[in-house]
């Protein structure tokens, strides 16, 4: 019997290898069987009030360099089940999809017609190979407000650097649904001091990109975390290229739309999103909405692909306050039909909350200590009117916004105002800012120039320079916040504490010690 119990464990497949039957495909049985498939594990994700998107790719050796997992050049029938138990006596779905290697062999199954708010258990078989067992829920019913949202959220996990210890932490809290932002891989080359080694170079090509999705989907402690809730996914820089800006790379070699276009072929391959994200070439809309009945709107944001190229500089750096192409009125992280788009989504909105899950710092930060000031040209700060026609809009429409970010590899938290120009604006959003999963190695607890910082950031309110990820209960009434930080990921199993705990309540658009 697979239990959640169980899943924590350790996720290890089902030994019941005839309960989903023969395979349809007759041809398929007189192949040479595969052996051992389902090294990657599953995931669901995208929930719907009537649906999830149910994930797996097939691979019997995860790091062949080729980065097709080990397949044979041949399309395999999947079968697959969704029950209401963990035993799978009360089945209510079932069919097949067929793997192909022209997609590295992974499987998409978009569900529809499942109960509102319901729990259910899902898995593959492959020839005569069962896969893990995998948890996921559906969103409740649109327009009600009886559940909760018991949401977790992380990013940045650099397989060299450490261990994957906080995906496990994350998947003991049992949450209902899971939201990466951005770096699920980093595209580098060999570190000379790895903590742990990864299969070939920098990612290029397909080849390599899949590859690097593979070894990371390999790890016992990812698989758990995504076996455990469904999740939903953004990227940031480094599931692409370092730094990279619209259609502007880092470094110019190789072609770079090829080579984007290859990253967002395999991201799409590697991650439970619907048809409607298949990208088309180096183009890939990933921007949408998920609702959680009327208690909350999860937008998610790209602000990658769409961006003006970085101010003054052409480059992402910090840069001082006498660059005033920061603040031109026509530059935009998100792009015009993006921003259109979320202008519409806030304006619309019944939820009691509006989360924006995106990658990059969206308050202003001064990051020079003493005198002068200097601002990051990859976050927000240097598309300042971009901010300011979100914040304008989050204000007009009265919603309570709460920024949801990765990227800087700590914890922080503080107050979003309507005009950070201005010394008198009132705070219309909180934004959270979530560690990484292993990036920076272990980190401290404080830099030496954190309250200097802070002091010089008044609107922060909250920093921890651990690993780790953030956990959240959402509800009409609250949202409760824990930072959960680690104090190592350079060995593996270090238990997770809270590091920060906050509360914020509806119309008030502050952080408030819990």
């Amino acid at each position: 019997m697979i239990t959640r119990r169980s899943l924590i464990a350790g996720g290890a497949s089902v030994g019941l290898a005839a309960a989903l039957g023969a395979s349809p495909v007759r041809a398929a049985a007189r192949r040479a069987p595969l052996s051992d498939p389902f090294q990657l594990g599953v995931a669901s994700g995208e929930p719907t009030p009537d649906g999830v998107v149910l994930w797996t790719r097939l691979a019997t050796d995860p790091i062949a360099l080729d980065g097709l997992g080990g397949m044979p050049q041949r399309p395999v029938p999947v079968q697959w089940q969704v029950a209401k138990d963990e035993n799978f006596r009360q089945v209510v779905q079932h069919g097949v999809e067929v793997a192909r290697p022209e997609a590295a062999h992974s499987v998409h199954v978009e569900l529809e017609g499942l109960q509102p708010g319901a729990e259910y258990f899902y898995r593959f078989k492959a020839d005569n190979e069962l896969s893990p067992v995998g948890r996921t829920l559906t969103a409740p019913a649109a327009g009600t407000r009886g559940r909760d949202l018991n949401l977790s959220f992380t990013s940045c996990a650099d397989y060299q650097t450490g261990w994957f210890t906080p995906y496990r932490r994350m998947a003991e809290d049992h949450p209902d649904l899971i939201a990466f932002l951005g770096d699920y891989i980093y595209e580098y080359g060999d570190y000379k001091y790895p903590v742990r080694d990864q299969a070939g170079g920098e990612c290029f090509d397909l080849a390599g990109y899949r590859l690097r999705h593979a070894q990371h989907k390999a790890d016992p402690e990812l698989q758990l975390a995504h076996a455990i809730a469904p999740w939903v996914v953004v990227w940031d820089d480094h599931d692409i290229e370092n730094a990279w800006a619209g259609d502007v790379p880092e470094q110019p070699d190789p072609p770079f739309l090829k080579r984007r276009a290859d990253a967002f072929q395999a991201y799409y391959e590697n991650m439970p999103l619907r048809r409607a994200q298949r990208p088309d070439g180096a183009a890939l809309k990933l921007y949408r909405s998920l609702r959680w009945g009327a208690v909350a709107n999860l937008h998610l944001l790209d602000t990658r692909q769409y961006r003006d190229l970085y101010a003054c500089t052409g480059k992402s750096g910090t840069i001082g306050p006498d660059c005033q192409e920061r603040l031109a009125p026509n530059r935009t992280i998100l792009g015009k039909d993006q921003e259109a788009w979320l202008d519409g989504e806030l304006k619309n909105s019944k939820a009691t909350w509006d989360l924006l899950g995106q990658q990059v710092f969206f308050m202003e930060m001064d990051w020079t200590n003493g005198e002068g000031k200097g601002y990051s040209n990859e976050g927000w700060d240097g598309y300042v009117a971009s901010r300011n026609r979100l914040t304008a809009a989050v204000d007009d429409y009265r919603r309570n916004a709460v920024v949801l970010t990765g990227d800087v590899h700590s914890h922080w938290a503080g107050e979003v105002k309507r005009d950070h120009q201005d010394p008198e604006s009132k705070s219309v959003a909180v934004e959270l800012v979530t560690t990484s999963v292993t990036s920076a190695g272990n980190g401290m607890d404080e830099y030496p120039n954190t309250q200097v910082l802070l002091n010089e950031n008044p609107h922060v309110k909250f920093f921890n320079g651990r690993r780790g990820y953030v956990r959240s209960r959402i509800s009409d009434r609250e949202m409760k916040v824990d930072f959960r930080s680690l104090a190592r990921v350079t060995e593996p199993y270090a238990p997770a504490y809270t590091s920060g705990s906050f509360v914020i309540e509806p119309g008030r658009p502050s952080l408030n010690p819990a």
